[in-house]
């Protein structure tokens, strides 16, 4: 019963963080849409509209406010400002380290840390937690009975599978790339496969809003 109990959990979390990248994967598009006047591709893996940063940003709201019992909206919005700038910081730190990127850089605007995240960002983030909490916190107990059926937790184990073979080959890609850029030879038939079949063009048309460091 424990082990159903973890995987209707993490189940749960799973679909959390896709709604979560869906919704930030059409944000930033309308964004991208609104700010260049054309469509631009701003999803964040090789396959599917996901931008993930959006899917950990509500995993972390979920988490938090789970434990937070308070609602009063503006605690959540203060809260949801310094969690979500956290989290957004920490995303594009640990992008710049393990892959030599950045898919933001806000260094020229007003109250900015590091480029990484600004005042005006955080609010953006506030709001998120305002609507996650009013929108999408009242679907949880739907998504915990609907987990129950083996139809949905059989859908949801595939597409969990699908998902980590996603973020599995667009992690082996980018680091790929960031040997090419270093002038790193392939050293066996998967940097030969990753060369092949996602080369520096593909990558950048994918991922066009991410620039080397």
């Amino acid at each position: 019963m424990d082990n159903v109990n973890k995987f209707d959990k993490f189940i749960k979390v799973f679909i959390i963080f896709m709604i979560g990248s869906v919704i930030g994967y059409v944000v930033e598009m309308i964004v991208a849409l609104v700010q260049n006047g054309y469509i631009e591709s701003r999803q964040g893996l090789l396959y599917g509209p996901f931008t993930p940063v959006y899917g950990i940003g509500i995993i972390v709201y979920y988490i938090f406010f789970s434990k937070i019992k308070t609602r009063d909206k503006k605690i959540v919005f203060l809260l949801s400002m310094l969690i979500g700038g956290i989290t957004e910081y920490l995303c594009s730190f640990i992008q710049e380290k393990v892959f030599g990127t950045i898919s933001w850089n806000y260094s020229e605007w007003l109250f900015n840390i590091n480029g990484r995240t600004t005042l005006i960002h955080c609010t953006y983030w506030g709001i998120a937690g305002l609507l996650y909490v009013s929108y999408i916190e009242p679907l949880i107990p739907k998504i915990e009975n609907a987990i129950k059926n083996n139809h949905v937790r059989v859908i949801s184990s595939c597409l969990v599978i699908c998902m980590v073979l996603n973020i599995t080959i667009s992690t082996m890609a980018a680091l790929r790339q960031k040997e090419r850029i270093e002038d790193v030879p392939a050293s066996g038939t998967l940097d030969m496969f990753l060369d092949k079949n996602y080369p520096n063009e593909y990558m950048d048309q994918v991922f066009a809003n991410k620039k080397q460091v």
